[in-house]
C-alpha cells in the first residue's frame, strides 16, 4: 500500500530522532519501493560508526540494496529530512533512484537546490524527480533543538 509523502517523511523523522538520541546530527532517511514498502531506513551515524560516509541517506540506500539484493534501486524513492550533500546525491544517481523527497533545505552544503543543483546537470545518464519542503518545519525544529542543546552543553 502506497502512503503519502508525509507518512514516509514522518518515518524519516523517527530515524532522525533516533540519531539525535545517539548524539548524532538528527538526519533520517527511508527508502520506499514502488509498492510503498519501506526497504531501508537509517539515521545519521558518521560519529558513532567512525565512517565519514555514514550519512543517513547512504546508510538507508545500503540497507535497501541489501534488502533487494541489487545496488540498483530503480523505482524507489528516498525520503530524507535534510537536503542531501554532494556525496549523497552521487550515491542516489548511481543507485538509479526514481525519486527524492526531502524536508528542510541545507543552505551550507545542499546540492539539490541550496548551493547547486547537481540533479539538473545534463551530463548524468539518470534523472531523479525531486520534491523538497515536505515537513520542512518539523525537520528544521529538530535540527535547531539539537544544535541549541549542544551549544548549551558547551556553555555557550
Amino acid at each position: 500500500m502506497i502512503r503519502s509523502d508525509e507518512f514516509y517523511m514522518h518515518r524519516a523523522l523517527d530515524q532522525a530522532h533516533l540519531a539525535a538520541d545517539m548524539g548524532e546530527v538528527p538526519v533520517g532517511a527511508v527508502v520506499v519501493d514502488d509498492g510503498g514498502r519501506i526497504i531501508g531506513e537509517a539515521g545519521n551515524a558518521p560519529v558513532s560508526s567512525c565512517d565519514p560516509s555514514g550519512h543517513a541517506e547512504i546508510r538507508a540506500l545500503r540497507a535497501a540494496a541489501q534488502q533487494l539484493g541489487n545496488y540498483r534501486l530503480s523505482g524507489c524513492t528516498l525520503f530524507v529530512t535534510l537536503e542531501p550533500c554532494m556525496m549523497c546525491v552521487g550515491a542516489m544517481i548511481h543507485a538509479r533512484l526514481r525519486r527524492l523527497v526531502y524536508a528542510a533545505a541545507e543552505p551550507r552544503t545542499g546540492m539539490v537546490e541550496s548551493k547547486a543543483n547537481l540533479l539538473a546537470q545534463p551530463w548524468f545518464n539518470h534523472a531523479i524527480d525531486v520534491e523538497g519542503g515536505v515537513l520542512a518545519g518539523q525537520s528544521s525544529r529538530c535540527l535547531k533543538a539539537f544544535f541549541t542543546a549542544r551549544r548549551d552543553e558547551a556553555g555557550r
